[in-house]
């Protein structure tokens, strides 16, 4: 059982469960506590509504601060640091002798990150007075939204509005039984134990790039099963291209055009059949580890009651262009939702949305939402790919300047991948941004900011760049899309 800070509760006994129903009207109840929900909280808050937050992981941050983003990209850090050490250090001029990976100081680390800022977020739930209830929502009326407490305590909330903000969990895999020991989704994987000797991922988006390389780089052989003819499908072919040779180098190996049909636990390991798309491969292997990354989908377990009939888009809550569901005072955003399933995404929705209840005009540009993978070196892409704009019909420009005649790239010995910038063939209007290089994550941003408000190449290529910088490949680029690059 909990308490709300500002609500009296009323204890009904002769029910099988305790409920509680408050004292006060919310003017906005929100389900879920990820990036998307904590922040339409805190803004509507800051704009004068009385806002209650519902989630019942136990602690804030969703998926992403809890098992997603965040503690992997603890790992991925601390990982390259330890891949850097062992493979590169010494032609930087550093000697190491004894080098050995501690584990459980590593994972230590990562849940010390995760801890700290899980705690933060109930600090600025208390900073902006709103009420932080534990426990799985449901909206059982159209103004009521039920918590249901670990305990079986049932807490109703009264509420003006109510946004969705459930987020999403891994796909399963059909014939695939997780277990998270020996056969994990990303929660799983991590936090192993050791590091396996092999390991399978299935599936080549961002989740199994980002934790196969983890742990490929803590020591242990891993291959990548894809079923389409590419890693990364949907993103910029050229990035696709360098992407694929640079992980093969670092030892990734992938299988392409190829599916797991079912996988057993053996022992301490795990037995998988593999089949080619076409069906004329067939065998089985061994690993100790296999990883489940086939995507993601809507999470909407029991939230809705009998007598809500929120419109449902497949998976997801159908909405309009503002947000709403087929209930007017009944919002959905983020993973749940149409659109990238993005942490990022998910928060400018939840602005957007604390916005329009507060009669304000909340936007959100979906062409200037950027992308990022957080493998070595990083991959960054926001806008049109060339390959959709192909398909558009839509003339072009293109400008690309390899990181391996960047001044600071160079002397860093990090000139991997390239700079590719897109613009209008008419107007230059910048169109698409993708980039492979160390720090791509934070170079983004400069083509974002140019997308959102409609800069041309020229502008950015005319603005002064720090030297020596990374993102002066930037600039170059911009410089070739329009005209021509300085130094290639």
């Amino acid at each position: 059982m909990f308490r709300s800070l500002r609500c009296t509760q009323k204890i009904f006994r002769n029910n099988p469960h305790r409920f509680f129903s408050t004292g006060a009207k919310y003017d906005v109840v929100v389900i879920g506590g990820g990036p998307g929900g904590y922040v339409a909280a805190i803004k509507a808050a800051q704009l004068g509504l009385k806002c209650a937050v519902v989630e019942g992981r136990g602690t804030l941050g969703g998926t992403c601060l809890n098992v997603g983003c965040i503690p992997s990209k603890s790992l991925l850090h601390n990982s390259h640091l330890f891949w850097e050490a062992k493979n590169e250090f010494a032609g930087r001029g550093i000697k190491v002798t004894g080098l050995e990976l501690d584990l459980p100081a590593m994972l230590g680390a990562k849940n010390k990150s995760v801890k700290g800022l899980t705690a933060g977020i109930e600090m600025l739930m208390k900073k902006n007075k709103i009420d932080y209830h534990k426990g799985w929502g449901s909206v059982t009326q159209q103004n009521e939204v039920s918590v249901t407490a670990s305990d079986g305590n049932v807490n109703k909330l009264s509420t003006e509005n109510i946004i969705i903000a459930t987020g999403s969990e891994s796909s399963p895999l059909r014939g695939v039984e997780v277990d998270e020991k020996h056969i994990v989704t990303s929660t799983g994987a991590l936090d192993f134990d050791s590091v396996p000797t092999n390991m399978l991922v299935v599936g080549g988006g961002v989740i199994g790039l980002e934790l196969g390389s983890v742990w490929s780089r803590l020591g242990s052989e891993v291959e990548v099963v894809e079923f389409m003819d590419q890693i990364l499908v949907g993103m910029d072919d050229e990035i696709v291209k360098e992407s694929t040779k640079i992980l093969k180098k670092q030892g990734l190996k992938f299988t392409l055009s190829t599916g797991v049909k079912a996988a057993r636990v053996e022992g301490n390991q795990v037995s998988v059949d593999i089949e080619s798309r076409d069906g004329t491969k067939k065998e089985t292997k061994i690993y100790d580890k296999v990883l489940v990354a086939v995507g993601r989908r809507p999470y909407t377990e029991n939230l809705f009651g009998a007598g809500v009939n929120v419109e449902m888009d497949g998976p997801r809550v159908n909405i309009d262009d503002h947000w709403r569901t087929n209930y007017p005072n009944i919002y959905a955003i983020g993973d749940v939702v149409k659109g990238a399933m993005l942490a990022h995404k998910a928060e400018e929705e939840g602005i957007a949305v604390a916005e329009q209840i507060a009669g304000k005009h909340g936007h959100v540009n979906y062409n200037a939402i950027p992308g990022v993978i957080y493998t070595f070196p990083e991959i960054a892409s926001v806008g049109y790919t060339e390959q959709e704009l192909k398909q558009k019909g839509i003339k072009y420009n293109k400008g690309k300047f390899t990181m391996g005649a960047n001044s600071r790239a160079k002397t860093v010995d990090q000139t991997y991948g390239f700079v590719k910038v897109l613009s209008d063939a008419e107007t230059d209007r910048m169109l698409g941004v993708h980039i492979i290089a160390p720090n791509a994550g934070e170079m983004i941003a400069e083509g974002v900011i140019g997308i959102e408000y409609g800069a041309s190449s020229e502008d950015l290529a005319r603005t002064c760049h720090a030297h020596p910088t990374m993102s002066e490949a930037f600039k170059e680029a911009c410089m070739a899309t329009y005209d021509k690059p300085i130094h290639s």
